[in-house]
């Protein structure tokens, strides 16, 4: 079934689109990521140009939170306040963001600044978790009880704090807002929901409890997204409608599917099968950066 995206003037099978919004939903649903950090980058495998697989996959995006947020939020495994102020976070750093993809699009460098991101992002986290997760599933149960997470000293050295009663924590409101800034500019730069960098944040930065990482992480990528989506359909004009419903159409019914394997998995096994795919997408993104496009010039519509 093959068909017509007007915005990225391509023909594609609409079953592989359909089967792919499938996989990010269930990605979503497993591990508190959106799932564009997948998405983008195989839609730009495909052949759909970077700047509109970006602008496209974060609307996609927002389909497979509200979807995962439902499921968490049913098992209190979502903290609406942290939430909140990552999301006040993520809407300035997406308006920063759009300012970026504009001026390095205007340059003509807005596709290679793209890939750069995935390469450094991706293999830095992926690695990071990788190690992690080995390090869990070599010790015992009692070793992993007796382990627990603190937040990072820095954040305790910011001033004014809050109660995250969700989250059992008791630190200052700015470490989340800096981190969902961080998370907009990525999130509109890069098509991803950035919860494959919010979800490291939480754990190994604010200290976030792991029974409300994931749900929360969905929380603050649905606002985001929405968010950049409006920003993307103002300034850029990137996002192909056919191909957000394509999406869409799969990633709604794969979070749910996702949410459900998620209660049943061990956090270590799933973290460690996070990073392999991580690690396998950024190497596949590095070894795009030396690859000569089919066409050296492309042009953007207006």
């Amino acid at each position: 079934m093959d068909v017509y995206l007007p915005i990225a003037n391509l023909s594609v099978n609409g079953l592989w689109i359909v089967a792919l919004g499938a996989l990010t939903g269930v990605l979503s649903g497993l591990f508190g990521v959106g799932g564009g950090f997948l998405t983008t980058p195989l839609l730009i495998f495909y052949g759909i140009p970077p700047t509109v697989a970006a602008a496209s996959a974060s609307t996609q995006v927002t389909g497979a939170s509200v979807s995962g947020v439902i499921a968490h939020g049913k098992r209190k495994g979502v903290d609406y306040r942290m939430g909140a102020v990552m999301v006040g976070g993520g809407i300035i750093g997406a308006a920063f963001g759009a300012l970026l993809f504009r001026f390095f699009r205007s340059i003509g460098q807005i596709d290679v600044v793209i890939n750069a991101l995935y390469v450094v992002l991706l293999g830095s986290i992926g690695i990071l978790m990788a190690r992690e997760s080995l390090q869990l599933l070599r010790r015992t149960g009692t070793a992993k009880q007796a382990a627990r997470r603190r937040h990072h000293p820095l954040v305790a050295n910011l001033p004014w704090r809050w109660r995250f009663y969700g989250s059992g924590l008791y630190i200052s409101p700015l470490a989340p807002l800096i981190v969902g800034i961080v998370v907009g500019i990525l999130t509109m730069l890069m098509g991803v929901g950035g919860g494959f960098i919010l979800v490291p944040a939480m754990l190994y930065i604010l200290g976030m409890s792991a029974n409300v990482v994931v749900g929360t992480s969905l929380f603050n990528i649905l606002f985001v997204t929405i968010a950049t989506t409006i920003m993307h359909s103002l300034t850029t004009r990137a996002v192909d409608i056919v191909l957000v419903g394509l999406l869409l159409i799969g990633s709604v019914t794969g979070a749910q599917f996702g949410s459900q394997l998620a209660v049943k998995a061990k956090p270590e096994v799933l973290r460690l099968v996070l990073a392999a795919i991580v690690l396998l997408i950024a190497f596949r993104m590095f070894l795009g950066l030396f690859y000569q496009p089919d066409e050296i010039y492309t042009v953007y519509p207006l």
